[in-house]
């Protein structure tokens, strides 16, 4: 003879509504990696467009722009190490201590992470920091956060790309 097996009531309503509530999560969230093509693709080119547009706003020194496309809590890190947040990069772009005449973005990668797209890149870039000639190759990861529906830029860091041949006669 068989026994069936019962649970007390007690613990089938707190389990099944722990099942339930996973159920609900796993069919809800979709992450970008299993977002439908069309979709992971408009996010990349929207990516895209902010990247030209911070580009933009870099040579001609559009401050509102810049102020704009950065989150309130950012913060770069520049080639030398410097540290900055919003409000200091704002002040250094309206002082006009950098100034940058020429910025060309190549090898620009996108990739998604739900709200947030990593970018990777190289740029050639004239200009200056004060009197400093910071013109160069660099490489640059910059990393925006979809908030209330738009993307800002919550982090940027920079690596100056060092010629081989001039590291060969060192």
């Amino acid at each position: 003879m068989r026994r069936k097996a019962h649970l007390p009531s007690s613990f089938v309503t707190p389990a099944a509504t722990i099942l339930l509530s996973l159920l609900l999560t796993c069919i809800t969230s979709t992450p970008a990696h299993a977002l439908p093509h069309r979709e992971n693709h408009a996010i990349h080119k929207e990516i895209e467009t902010l990247e030209e547009e911070w580009r933009q706003a870099v040579i001609s020194n559009d401050v509102t722009r810049m102020d704009h496309l950065l989150a309130d809590d950012y913060i770069g890190i520049s080639a030398n190490g410097t540290v900055e947040t919003k409000t200091q990069a704002l002040a250094q772009r309206k002082a006009g201590t950098v100034v940058i005449t020429k910025l060309d973005i190549d090898d620009v990668k996108v990739r998604l992470y739900g709200d947030t797209a990593v970018v990777t890149s190289q740029a050639e870039l004239q200009g200056s920091n004060g009197h400093a000639d910071i013109g160069g190759r660099y490489r640059y990861t910059r990393v925006y956060n979809r908030r209330f529906g738009q993307w800002k830029i919550v982090s940027f860091e920079a690596s100056r790309m060092h010629d081989a041949d001039a590291r060969a006669k060192n």
